[in-house]
């Protein structure tokens, strides 16, 4: 088996998403319908009217997400007779995309899952003061170079790389003041470019330690199952299956760097040369191709994505 798949994160969101897969077919329906009773709120409607504004909330986009990605698959499951368990060899998601892949591979119910994602999301935004955090994009810049402008940068605050995107792109996240430093100085380190994102709280950072400790107590109480195929952990980049490391990495992945270039290349090296994007937006397909070279990347989140390239999946 040499196919993956890939779930979206964070910023993947738009008003609509979703919406012609639904309308498409009953299988997409049936995860928008459970997704809306698991949270006792019409979601959905949310997702294909909007306001973006409300759409991009951190505790409406995680689980708005997941259930695009779930939906595109069960399609994929229903028309293509694609089966992740027997066709797949690896799945990984981009942060919240982590638990879109365990729905995926049967480790997680979808309901849970959706219901999850919001405590997670309400508990990032929670975590810390609106405008006391930040993230910014350094661009031209490898982890490590990232980590030393990081680590210049804190002067006793918390600056951190959150996400290794690969193709010299770095994430840091922390407090506002450091953030701003960090970009100074990657700038005079060789950056090609260096931004703040327009984010609502500073993930992937030490400063999310109040909602990695919600999560904590949110994930002991429901049921993991190991999955299949096994996940390719954000935080460790490399395979996991066994349930109570899962609810571990999940957990040290709200304050842990997503280390997403090395889970592309682990899977790479690991046989891999079809990656698939299940959901919204093309991001994460398009960082396949900067880290893995021989490998092919598409996104399939729509009707036609699902015409185009079902029959491949399974071939």
């Amino acid at each position: 088996m040499s196919i993956a798949l890939l779930f979206p994160g964070q910023g993947s969101q738009m008003v609509g998403m979703g919406r012609a897969l639904a309308q498409t077919y009953p299988a997409a329906r049936r995860v928008f319908d459970e997704v809306d009773a698991a949270l006792d709120a019409r979601l959905s409607t949310l997702m294909w009217e909007g306001p973006a504004a409300e759409l991009t909330l951190t505790e409406n986009a995680q689980p708005a997400l997941m259930a695009v990605s779930l939906a595109a698959l069960r399609v994929l499951e229903s028309e293509a007779g694609v089966s992740p368990a027997r066709d797949v060899r690896f799945v990984a998601g981009h942060s919240l995309g982590e638990y879109s892949a365990l729905a995926a591979a049967g480790a997680l119910t979808i309901a849970d899952t959706a219901r999850l994602l919001r405590m997670r999301g309400q508990a990032m935004q929670k975590a810390v003061p609106v405008g006391a955090g930040a993230m910014a994009a350094l661009l031209g810049l490898e982890l490590d170079a990232a980590r030393l402008v990081a680590a210049e940068a804190a002067q006793g605050q918390v600056c951190e790389p959150a996400n290794d995107n690969g193709g010299g792109q770095v994430v840091v996240s922390g407090d506002k003041a450091a953030v701003e430093r960090a970009i100074e100085i990657a700038k005079n380190r060789g950056a090609k470019r260096a931004m703040m994102l327009p984010v609502s709280a500073p993930f992937h950072c030490a400063l999310m330690q109040p909602a990695a400790d919600a999560m904590a107590q949110a994930l002991a109480a429901v049921a993991i199952a190991k999955p299949s195929p096994p996940l390719v952990a954000n935080v460790v980049a490399h395979a996991i299956s066994d349930p109570p490391e899962i609810t571990r990495r999940l957990v040290e992945q709200v304050t842990g760097t997503v280390r997403w270039r090395e889970c592309v290349a682990y899977m790479a090296r690991e046989g891999v040369t079809r990656f698939y994007e299940i959901g919204a937006g093309k991001v994460l397909s398009g960082l396949v191709k900067r880290i893995a070279g021989g490998a092919t990347a598409a996104a399939i989140g729509t009707p036609e994505d699902v015409q185009t390239f079902g029959a491949a999946l399974t071939v």
